[in-house]
């Protein structure tokens, strides 16, 4: 890559083709490692069946970071909210239905495309991988019913789209709750681009039901939101992440950027486009020490293993 890309950085929002993204979870570090990234982590939609293929891929090259994003309703809008190291045997079970709930909203929206006249299927899926609209937008351009993805979302898949189906009734103190308990950091992923409600009324009450961090720094928060953001984590005692929200490289057909489950982007993301410092992970690292601690874990939590490139947290 360019002479120019910081030498230590991270990218703390990712996802791989076990959820929405489009690239195999090592194809997705192998890109990362080539962007100059040196932790990355796994956050796939319900799931964290793309762990063990990324930290195999990484070696000593590349710290991986356990995580998750949830998909949670609030106000009757989708809010996700970010999971970093939690213990995987606590939250795999409920995730189990979780992604259940993903197969059941997909075959609806399937039903109501076949009744708008637009029929398709979905490619069989592995047990642990978490349909969602991308899915069925990859079906449309395969039917030849749209030239891309984006069309897709803004025809029929977006939030006002004539097919769209809202997940199933979770909410997110419900969701903050659930990480916790699995001794995972609830982080609110993407805040400014949440339609249900304002960040300064929304996050008090989220911080109220367990809220530990921020997504501070992603590409579509403007330079003011990151002020106001990173303002109210230092007045509350908050942890700070970020991320590009990667979810693969653009559409060739299109030449669009590949849409996402809850919001399509405005433009192409790359990785490491951001240049977030390594000096975020510690604090995280530290929260979900802290966590383990206080629900009484007698092992040491994943974040206070040895990483892989020989830092400690």
């Amino acid at each position: 890559m360019g002479e120019n890309i910081p030498a230590k950085m991270l990218d703390l929002h990712s996802h791989t083709t076990f959820s929405d993204g489009t690239l195999p979870p090592a194809d997705l570090v192998a890109a990362a490692i080539a962007a100059g990234i040196k932790a990355l982590a796994i956050t796939d939609h319900d799931t964290l069946a793309g762990w063990d293929e990324a930290i195999a891929a990484a070696g000593d090259s590349l710290e991986v970071v356990p995580g998750v994003e949830l998909s949670t309703v609030e106000n009757g809008r989708s809010l996700h909210i970010l999971g970093f190291y939690p213990d995987r045997k606590s939250l795999e079970p409920p995730l189990v239905e979780r992604i259940e709930g993903r197969r059941r909203r997909a075959q609806q929206m399937v039903e109501k495309l076949a009744e708008l006249g637009y029929p398709i299927e979905l490619p069989p899926m592995a047990g642990n991988m978490a349909p969602g609209r991308p899915h069925l937008a990859a079906a449309l351009v395969k039917a030849g019913y749209v030239e891309s993805k984006r069309e897709a979302f803004a025809r029929w898949l977006g939030d006002s789209g004539p097919v769209f189906v809202q997940y199933d009734k979770f909410s997110a103190a419900e969701g903050i709750q659930l990480l916790r308990d699995c001794g995972a950091v609830p982080v609110w992923a993407h805040p400014c681009l949440f339609k249900g409600s304002t960040v300064d009324a929304l996050l008090p009450q989220l911080v109220e039901a367990g809220l530990m961090g921020v997504e501070v720094y992603h590409p579509h928060h403007s330079p003011s939101d990151v002020r106001r953001l990173e303002t109210y984590c230092h007045d509350h005692d908050l942890v700070m992440t970020g991320g590009s929200d990667y979810h693969g490289p653009p559409e060739e057909k299109a030449r669009t950027p590949n849409p996402r489950a809850e919001h399509p982007p405005r433009e192409a993301v790359g990785l490491n486009q951001l240049h977030l410092p390594l000096d975020l992970l510690p604090p995280l690292k530290r929260s979900a020490a802290t966590l383990t601690t206080s629900l009484g874990a007698g092992a040491a939590s994943p974040a206070e293993h040895r990483q892989p490139d020989g830092h400690h947290g």
